[in-house]
């Protein structure tokens, strides 16, 4: 009787530990896992814009099933407004962890603009009208000029990334990994419109 119970005992502790093994591997990603659950689109919830090509697949996935509502809701709001007609201002989507901001403000030359990351935050970007450049460049080949200020979720640095043309269409994701530069005028210094949508990291 008692060899009985301890194999029971042993066979349901095994099992525990096959099922755990399966759900770690369910959830490790890898860039082709990612990159085949990023280009299926399912994530935009029928949004009909497009992702920069800069945008780090693999990290969005992570980040996406962390957080699965958090997006749903940033994606949601984009698709169930018409962004052109909203004036500027603030908007909540989900308190503190998603909110929009919509401004409407002259470009800038390049050196009236900075370098910047986010720890707590993620950046969604998108120019609803005109056109500016944003830089892209990774965090850990930049060089700080300015340590990371938590009030303000930001740090700043130097470095020599590529710019991309921002216009309607398509929008930028940026992680704590990514430095990026927007707001850089493609000439003319002439006003955009445009969404950043603040998405807590998890």
């Amino acid at each position: 009787m008692k060899k009985y119970i301890l194999l029971s005992g042993l066979a349901i502790i095994i099992c525990s530990l096959l099922n755990a093994s399966a759900q770690d591997t369910k959830d490790v990603w890898t860039k082709p896992k990612a990159e085949k659950w990023f280009n299926k689109k399912e994530w935009l919830g029928g949004l009909k814009l497009k992702p920069h090509k800069s945008v780090d697949v693999l990290e969005f996935a992570k980040q996406y099933h962390i957080n699965q509502i958090y997006w749903d809701k940033a994606f949601a709001f984009l698709k169930n407004n018409d962004l052109s007609k909203m004036a500027k201002g603030k908007y909540p989507i989900d308190g503190d962890n998603v909110f929009a901001t919509i401004t409407e403000d002259p470009t800038k030359d390049f050196d009236k603009t900075t370098w910047e990351s986010h720890r707590k935050y993620i950046d969604l970007q998108y120019v609803i009208e005109g056109k500016e450049l944003i830089g892209v460049f990774p965090v850990s080949k930049a060089v700080v000029t300015k340590e990371y200020d938590e009030k303000k979720d930001a740090a700043n640095y130097s470095a020599e990334g590529k710019q991309y043309p921002a216009t309607p269409g398509t929008f930028f994701l940026f992680f704590p990994g990514d430095a990026h530069r927007p707001n850089i005028t493609p000439g003319g210094n002439k006003a955009d419109k445009k969404i950043v949508i603040k998405v807590r990291v998890g």
